[in-house]
């Protein structure tokens, strides 16, 4: 019920005007209008980095902390830190990067004392865009660990011990074996984590003030929140332009799902 009618009440409404009749005009603008553009291209660019290196610094940090030989205290400390920061977000998390690696930051400051340079002379700055996906990578990462952790679980130790018995390199291994069991979980795995960045609201908001860099959350935030002017049925069209590329990754998902997942078998 809560999830089935209020994304009903978003489809709708993304076909109504101010008057409650019906229009495409809402749907239309998500095209025709070069700010609505920038954004969804903006947003797809930040969770796609994010999911990917997210994806790729999780998985790593996650089998090496898992795998035969890791001391199991370490496993444990992962996995208690990856559950808090996965769900450490917001305008907490906002602050302490702000505090950290702001114009006055500890580190910014540490830096330019020490070694002389001012990293926001040399590009970034914490409200711009490789400002927000490094804060991203933050939760996005513990996401992955916690997320590939079971699939990394999953992996036999007697498959390793065979390959070996029968000449076959450590590289052969994950190549034929290792990757292609995990393959399907490390699909899931990055989609998980784009949806995760591209819905991702008040992290954005308190880093950019809600106007420094295009994403379409914030375009919603401000159509409903009414800073400017109220405009619900273009950030409800909006919202129907969010689920139509998560509906896309999905698609581009199933068909590598199913050819990856033979190998599971």
């Amino acid at each position: 019920m809560f999830l089935i009618l209020p994304s009903a009440t978003v489809l709708v409404g993304a076909f109504q005007n101010d008057h409650g009749g019906y229009t495409f005009h809402n749907v239309a603008s998500l095209v025709s209008t070069a700010s609505t553009r920038d954004a969804f291209r903006t947003s797809i660019e930040v969770s796609l980095i994010t999911a990917l290196l997210g994806g790729l610094l999780g998985l790593l940090i996650a089998y090496a902390a898992i795998r035969k030989g890791t001391p199991g205290w370490i496993r444990s400390a992962f996995g208690t830190f990856s559950g808090v920061a996965a769900n450490f977000g917001g305008i907490p998390l906002a602050f302490a990067f702000i505090a950290t690696l702001g114009t006055i930051g500890i580190v910014t400051t540490f830096i330019n004392n020490v070694f002389g340079i001012n990293i926001y002379e040399h590009g970034f700055a914490i409200w711009s865009q490789k400002g927000v996906e490094l804060v991203y990578l933050y939760f996005q990462i513990p996401l992955m660990i916690l997320v590939i952790a079971p699939a990394i679980d999953g992996l036999r130790a007697e498959w390793s011990e065979a390959s070996s018995n029968l000449g076959a390199s450590r590289l052969q291994y994950w190549w034929h074996i290792g990757m292609p069991v995990l393959m399907p979980s490390i699909l899931g795995a990055v989609i998980l984590l784009f949806g995760n960045a591209f819905a991702a609201y008040a992290t954005a908001y308190a880093l950019t003030s809600g106007t420094g860099l295009p994403l379409v959350p914030l375009l919603i935030g401000n159509d409903l929140s009414g800073n400017v002017f109220t405009n619900p049925h273009e950030g409800q069209a909006l919202a129907f332009g969010m689920f139509f590329v998560l509906a896309a990754m999905m698609i581009f998902y199933i068909p590598l799902q199913r050819r990856a997942s033979r190998w599971a078998k």
